[in-house]
């Protein structure tokens, strides 16, 4: 299970003191507003960063500060913390993607992305997701990267496929990207073994330092071809 949302203490105290506020009076809004028994003091170890809300009194806190819960957050990385930015209900984002509302639940407490290509479509848009947070988010990153490192170092075509299942990225432009990363990375590796070395420069140093890199390369090039 995922823990609780990265808390925004600093953003909750500020847009409490914006509104004349005192902890009680927000502690008085999510009881009289929302039927939530909060103490003062607990309104006050929120914005300490000594405790942080439940997912039920973020979304409560957010009504009585009159903002989006996201605003609430700091910057999400999981699925649940993108989809609680967003101020959606997980019944509402299965619906929405096309998912069992069930099936969606397990998605999200595991961190393991199951959908299609259409539904991954559909959570980058309704999320409103970065390809780095959309990988990040679906629990892809090892995946991705175990790719990529073929990809560069095999034949990049037979990984275009898998690559297109994993993204949310229009083939052609993946296509692009793949081949500019392909050739990149063996004219590094001809560079390399050019030096003088031999055998051994070309799988150690650069070369792996490079390797290493690549994925963050692949972002590089895949926001240069937006």
């Amino acid at each position: 299970m995922h823990s609780s949302p990265p808390f925004n203490a600093p953003a909750a105290r500020r847009l409490r003191a914006a509104l004349g506020m005192a902890p009680g009076h927000v502690a008085y809004g999510l009881r009289a507003q929302y039927g939530l028994l909060v103490a003062p003091e607990t309104v006050m170890a929120w914005e300490r960063g000594e405790a942080s809300p439940s997912q039920a009194e973020l979304t409560a806190l957010a009504g009585v500060l009159w903002c989006a819960p996201g605003e609430l957050l700091a910057e999400p990385v999981t699925l649940r913390e993108h989809r609680l930015a967003r101020g959606i209900s997980p019944e509402d984002l299965a619906r929405r993607v096309g998912l069992e509302p069930g099936s969606y639940r397990r998605m999200e407490d595991t961190g393991r992305w199951k959908g299609n290509e259409r539904q991954s479509a559909a959570l980058a848009t309704l999320l409103q997701l970065t390809l780095p947070q959309f990988v990040a988010a679906t629990g892809k990153q090892e995946e991705l990267a175990e790719l990529l490192r073929n990809a560069v170092t095999t034949r990049w075509q037979a990984y275009l496929k898998p690559l297109t299942k994993l993204l949310p990225v229009p083939k052609g432009h993946l296509e692009w990207v793949l081949e500019q990363l392909y050739d990149d990375y063996q004219s590094r590796m001809v560079a390399t073994l050019s030096w003088g070395s031999g055998g051994e420069a070309g799988n150690g140093g650069a070369g792996r330092d490079f390797l290493a890199d690549i994925v963050g390369h692949f972002w590089a090039l895949a926001r240069g071809a937006e």
